[in-house]
């Protein structure tokens, strides 16, 4: 549905694109001026949420380990030992960090929810 907002035609349009499409392929920066450009990170940047979760043996906060978590497992996982919420962290496709330190856990205990699971990670 055109709504009439558009500045150039449907075609105008493509044509843009193809023309653009090369340049954006590339992976090299598309601005001319190198001051708009995003500075890399160094190396003692703080760490993104994104990035490796810390479990056994890494000096990871309890709150870090229990969001990896949260977002990793439902109330449905619940109670359980660490042998079904490895198997459920694989069939989510977490993080391999986060499976691991699951897995490495006892099987003797059951965990009733997430923050359970998050003290028995973080030592705590």
């Amino acid at each position: 549905m055109q709504r009439g907002s558009d500045r150039l035609s449907v075609h105008r349009d493509d044509e843009m694109k193809h023309e653009l499409q090369e340049l954006l392929r590339s992976g090299h920066p598309t601005r001319t001026e190198e001051w708009h450009d995003p500075e890399p990170t160094a190396d003692d940047d703080p760490e993104v949420w994104s990035g490796p979760v810390g479990g056994l043996g890494s000096p990871a906060s309890l709150e870090r380990v229990r969001l990896a978590l949260a977002r990793n497992l439902n109330r449905h996982a619940f109670p359980a030992d660490a042998h079904e919420l490895a198997r459920a962290l694989r069939r989510g496709n977490a993080p391999g960090a986060l499976i691991d330190a699951v897995s490495g856990l006892p099987r003797s205990h059951r965990y009733a929810n997430v923050q359970q699971l998050a003290e028995a990670l973080a030592g705590g």
